[in-house]
């Protein structure tokens, strides 16, 4: 059954010496009846080239492998032209139909390919991996063919005339030692990915089910039990025209955005009863995904032969995501009228505000003087005008709120007893340890009816990081100062999740150009409270565009790439790199028992003594440490004894304790 599941990815798929014995024209006939949507003619040729090519190239590979045609990458949203098993080694090979010259774009993508089936599918972890690009127009590609291994045996892409494709398969298999791969055992192997959100939300957007895109291993969570949960409680309210809320909890990095997302683009269905939107308080999350889609949806219609605008596109995303603030100024339009949504799904739903907040805002912003809720309060209210059914689902991270006026998961609940007593509540098991903050609130539910308590609502493992799922203990261990579990959960995850420490970011640059391959991202990101780092080209003061610094490309000086441009944690949470330089600074300094808290006003530190914003302070480097998935550099500066800002003493104890865990100096 697996073995049918993974030729199904494929359009079409032979071992090699059937491949020979069918034709061209039944291989392509296969391959059209695959496609979903009608075959364009230059899509044809293209398919007709790529089996002529392969018929020259693998002569004499009869019964030593065998091929895939347009094999999906569910994590990615596309296809790989064809891979190839032959002998020991596993070669993904990305075509461009009559293309003269090998551009950049092309070897990131067959790169990224290869390392997607390295991490992500499990009898390819052990397996030499060989990208390749021909460009079936060049003249000239690598000249001398160079097979350069990496350390977990991906090859470095090599570009390849249609003449010197023969060849190249020869060098590669002969570069490299191994026993042949068993077909059937490498078909039999799991596919199991940790995408990033934008990645995930690309993949359902387009029709994956969750279960494609997220790991299924024993150690982590299984994201469709939630969803499942999820959605039992949505199908029960409706079939019994109940109202219910659901705290989902989880680490950060678990996969709650993923899961809403999930229920989200399962009812994107306006005149569907079901129809669900989910909301962010997040703004460059919620700009992110809009244009991530917007720009996939005229990709894919391209694909089909269609031309769609972006502007259209951009519209139809903004219908099942919305800024959680726009969804509630379009409920004050009519304060009498249910939302068109039956079902909300709040994302990091402790970061909604306080009464205090929401009321300054509605007074002085949108011209309400006797607007008196929080903002949980009145989000339940806009749900709970629907006179038959409505639910709320809150996704709850713990250790997240990095903002005043964030009134923490307990004013959910504190407006459910005041305000909505008829609502069932569905709660994760977890919701009462002490980092998601809910208090005493939850002593309010002890005499409540309809209150249910699931293990299935929390999603206990970090996905964000599929080298290390350990990486949010270490973090927690290394900001609570508990300096031997964390020296220890180091020892752990130092083999597969590298973190090194540096006094020179010229070096922390160089460190992660050098570890990225393919167009895996990364970029520097800094805490909103650094301001003596404009010596370093660093100044949290310049506003960076979001989109641009997550979305665009190594040619865009305005990326993350270019390591211009820096990202603080009101810019990056809920959003992941692959690599990440965390540029330290003084104003979270190492100090015995705690931390010392400080922000820069004027020409001076000033020391942070409010509780509340220490704990917002002590998040956002929470934030900061938890955003790579693969590892990161820590930059902490050797300041300067002539600045008197910039004292060596701001920063030594943190580069001295960071040292003591047992990072990596480089």
């Amino acid at each position: 059954m697996r073995n049918a599941a993974v030729r199904s990815r494929a359009y079409y798929s032979d071992p090699i010496e059937d491949f020979y014995r069918r034709s061209p024209d039944a291989i392509v006939g296969v391959m059209a009846q695959a496609l979903p949507f009608p075959l364009e003619r230059t899509q044809r040729d293209a398919w007709v080239e790529q089996v002529e090519v392969l018929r020259k190239a693998l002569e004499g590979y009869g019964g030593r492998g065998k091929l895939y045609f347009e094999f999906a990458v569910p994590r990615l949203g596309k296809r790989i032209d064809v891979l190839a098993i032959i002998d020991h080694v596993l070669f993904v090979i990305e075509f461009k139909a009559g293309e003269s010259e090998f551009s950049a774009g092309a070897v990131d993508q067959v790169c990224d390919y290869a390392l997607d089936l390295k991490n992500f599918h499990e009898t390819s972890h052990d397996r030499p991996i060989a990208p390749v690009v021909v460009a079936t127009g060049a003249e000239q590609g690598d000249d001398p063919i160079t097979c350069a291994w990496d350390h977990d045996r991906v090859l470095r892409p090599i570009r390849s005339t249609v003449a010197a494709f023969a060849d190249v398969l020869a060098r590669v298999l002969s570069s490299c030692e191994g026993p042949a791969i068993d077909v059937d055992i490498w078909e039999a192997g799991r596919y199991c990915p940790t995408p990033t959100i934008v990645e995930a939300a690309l993949a359902l957007y387009g029709g994956h089910a969750v279960e494609e895109i997220s790991r299924s291993d024993a150690s982590a969570i299984n994201l469709s039990e939630t969803s499942a949960a999820i959605a039992e409680i949505i199908r029960t309210a409706r079939s019994k025209s109940h109202k219910s809320i659901c705290f989902v909890t989880g680490v950060p990095g678990a996969g709650k955005t993923l899961v809403g997302l999930n229920i989200a683009t399962q009812h994107i269905d306006k005149a569907n009863e079901l129809y669900s939107v989910f909301l962010s308080g997040n703004g460059p999350l919620v700009k992110i995904l809009r244009e991530a889609l917007a720009r996939d949806a005229v990709r894919r219609a391209a694909e089909r032969g269609e031309v769609k605008r972006k502007g259209v596109a951009r519209s139809e995303v903004k219908l099942f995501i919305q800024n959680v603030h726009n969804f509630r100024d379009e409920c004050l339009l009519d304060r009498d009228r249910p939302p068109i949504e039956h079902v909300a799904l709040f994302d990091e739903a402790q970061r909604a505000w306080d009464r205090e907040k929401t009321a300054m805002f509605m007074r002085q912003k949108r011209g309400h003087s006797d607007f008196d809720q929080s903002e949980s309060a009145y989000l339940i209210s806009c749900l709970d005008r629907h006179e038959d059914w409505a639910v709320v689902i809150c996704l709850v991270g713990g250790g997240q709120e990095i903002h005043t006026g964030e009134a923490g998961i307990g004013e959910w609940i504190r407006s459910l007893d005041a305000s909505f007593p008829d609502w069932d509540v569905h709660i994760s098991s977890r919701l009462k340890d002490a980092e998601y903050t809910a208090g005493g609130a939850l002593a309010l539910l002890d005499n409540r009816d309809g209150v249910s308590w699931n293990d299935k609502l929390h999603l206990a493992v970090s996905m964000r990081s599929f080298r290390a799922e350990h990486v949010s203990e270490l973090v927690k261990c290394l900001l609570d100062q508990e300096e031997a579990e964390a020296r220890k959960v180091m020892a752990q995850i130092s083999d597969r999740y590298p973190i090194v420490l540096t006094r020179d970011l010229n070096a922390a640059k160089g460190w992660l150009r050098q570890r990225a391959r393919g167009s895996e991202r990364y970029g520097i990101v800094v805490s909103s409270q650094a301001q003596r780092l404009k010596p370093h080209a660093i100044d949290v003061r310049v506003t960076v565009d979001p989109v641009h610094w997550f979305l665009d490309g190594k040619e865009d000086v305005r990326s993350s790439y270019y390591l211009e441009d820096v990202a603080t944690e009101f810019d990056i949470q809920g959003l992941e790199l692959d690599w990440a330089c965390v540029v330290w600074d003084g104003d979270f300094r190492y100090g015995a028992p705690d931390w010392q808290h400080f922000s820069f006003v004027g020409d001076r530190w000033n020391r942070i003594r409010k509780a509340e914003r220490q704990v917002y302070q002590k998040n956002a480097y929470r934030v900061l440490l938890t955003r790579a998935r693969q590892g990161m550099v820590i930059v902490v500066p050797p300041g300067s004894a002539d600045d008197p800002t910039r004292l060596p003493e701001f920063y030594d104890p943190t580069f001295g304790y960071l040292a003591g865990l047992g990072l990596e100096r480089i």
